[in-house]
């Protein structure tokens, strides 16, 4: 008995010790636990793992008050932090190859539009610059074929009027032929002895335009000789200016035929060619209209492709 209470005081002493000890330990655990969960908090910038420090740091704190485990409490905070970051990770990862997924997807979409847009569009330029060449081409042949149509007309106009001269001439000269010829006929009747011809004939004497002879006259032989020999003279100028008239119209006539022929032949070359080209800037305008319309429908597929790639990155990146 009279050691009761200084055994009382020893070991209660003892007891109290011991269970400081491990309070100490505990807290420290504690301490540990918190600024673990701090730093990984701060190295990953975890807004999550910052309240958890906190929520571990109060459940420690007013755990330790009660006399209630508080490990056991943190630990269930820490398997439902672990859970919340798992369910975070695999939603992650899904929306990571969702995004992934479509930014391909739509990248490749754009590059594909972006490209059948340039070939379009280079397909136009080319068709509408051939078009525009061709159409050129046409105004000029059709230029040509004015000017054709000119030169022909002016050269039918020369023609007729060269042919109605030469018509005028031919019969001036035929005609002037036959009348010297008819005088140089008589002429050489009369002085080569045939009087009796020159009295009888009243178609000479009409020509002549001279009076009836005297019933008695003798022959000049010099002087007819003179009038033939002049009239043989102009018949041979008219009959050399009449092959001359006749030769010209007759070179005339063959060059204007030439001429004229070439012009056909020109005039249907050309009217060919500009049918061909024609028809191809017909085609060449159907081209520009048809891909013109497909590229107005990319383009418009095109927008709604950047308008879709632009809300996709502002979601993912």
């Amino acid at each position: 008995e009279t050691s009761a209470g200084a055994v009382s005081q020893s070991y209660s002493f003892v007891q109290l010790g011991s269970r400081a000890r491990m309070q100490s330990r505990a807290d420290l655990a504690r301490s540990e636990v918190i600024t673990l969960v701090k730093r990984l908090a701060k190295q990953h910038h975890s807004a999550a793992l910052a309240q958890l420090a906190s929520r571990i740091a109060a459940v420690a704190r007013y755990g330790a008050a009660s006399g209630e485990d508080p490990f056991a409490k943190v630990k269930g905070l820490i398997v439902d932090m672990i859970a919340k970051l798992e369910k975070q990770a695999a939603d992650e990862t899904t929306e990571k190859a969702y995004c992934d997924e479509q930014m391909a997807k739509t990248e490749a979409k754009k590059s594909e539009l972006e490209e059948d847009i340039a070939k379009m569009t280079s397909k136009i330029d080319q068709a509408a610059a051939r078009s525009a060449q061709l159409k050129e081409e046409i105004a000029e042949l059709q230029n040509e074929f004015s000017a054709l149509a000119k030169q022909q007309a002016e050269m039918d106009k020369i023609r007729l009027e060269t042919h109605a001269d030469y018509e005028v001439a031919k019969a001036d000269l035929e005609l002037g032929l036959t009348g010297v010829r008819k005088a140089l006929e008589v002429l050489r009747n009369y002085y080569g002895g045939g009087a009796a011809a020159l009295v009888q004939d009243d178609q000479f004497g009409a020509f002549m335009q001279q009076p009836a002879p005297p019933v008695k006259h003798s022959k000049a032989a010099g002087a007819g000789s003179s009038i033939i020999g002049i009239l043989e003279v102009v018949e041979s100028d008219f009959a050399k200016n009449l092959a001359k008239e006749e030769a010209q119209e007759a070179d005339a006539e063959t060059e204007y035929q030439k001429v004229t022929q070439e012009n056909k032949i020109t005039k249907a070359t050309k009217s060919q060619d500009e049918a061909y080209k024609t028809q191809e800037f017909k085609s060449m305008d159907k081209t520009v209209a048809e891909y013109s319309a497909d590229r107005e429908a990319a383009n418009s597929e095109y927008s709604a492709v950047m308008e879709y790639y632009g809300k996709i990155k502002e979601r993912c990146i």
